[in-house]
């Protein structure tokens, strides 16, 4: 079979992906539980219990508010024909934030009241945007760490190659194929 085109594999893409999967799996709920007892310890068990459950309540009524809020920015955004980039971008972390604020554990809901909070949003928002774009960019001139060619995201020559004439190929290279 042959390999899909436009498509190349990066040496240390798997390696990494694999090191991601361990942390979330094994890394972060060992964290979560070290806190969970650290925090029993301080303030004993019951009481920590009961933390978890009005943190696990205030995340749902602010997910559910939030969710509200953004879904009625989304449509609005749409309504008036507006592209919703920063509603669907809010859309996301509200998500996110509300599957971190539901899971047990005091790092989890950090994270995620960071995501959800309408004052922390707009922060979290720029780190998802910044991220987004250079992967994008990334995609479209892989040559470049940050995404952009040598004047610009779309001024210039190709990355990797310098200005001037598009390179010949070689007279002895034949090319098969077939006019319609």
């Amino acid at each position: 079979m042959a390999p899909a085109v436009g498509r190349t594999r990066r040496p240390g893409h798997a390696r990494r992906w694999s090191a991601l999967l361990v942390v979330v799996l094994l890394v972060l709920p060992l964290l979560e539980i070290v806190a969970i007892i650290g925090v029993g310890k301080v303030i004993g068990g019951w009481p920590t219990f009961f933390l978890l459950l009005a943190e696990s309540a205030l995340g749902a009524w602010l997910v559910r508010r939030e969710g509200a809020r953004t879904w009625q920015a989304l449509t609005g955004a749409l309504t008036t024909g507006r592209m919703p980039s920063r509603q669907l971008a809010d859309a996301a972390l509200v998500l996110v934030g509300g599957t971190l604020l539901l899971t047990p554990g005091f790092l989890s809901d950090v994270v995620g009241f960071f995501f959800i909070l309408p004052f922390t949003r707009p922060l979290a928002r720029g780190v998802l945007e910044r991220v987004v774009s250079r992967r994008l960019l990334g995609a479209i001139f892989p040559g470049q760490p940050d995404g952009h060619g040598p004047q610009g995201p779309f001024g210039g020559s190709p990355p990797g190659r310098s200005p001037g004439p598009a390179p010949t190929a070689p007279a002895d290279d034949v090319i098969e194929g077939e006019i319609l």
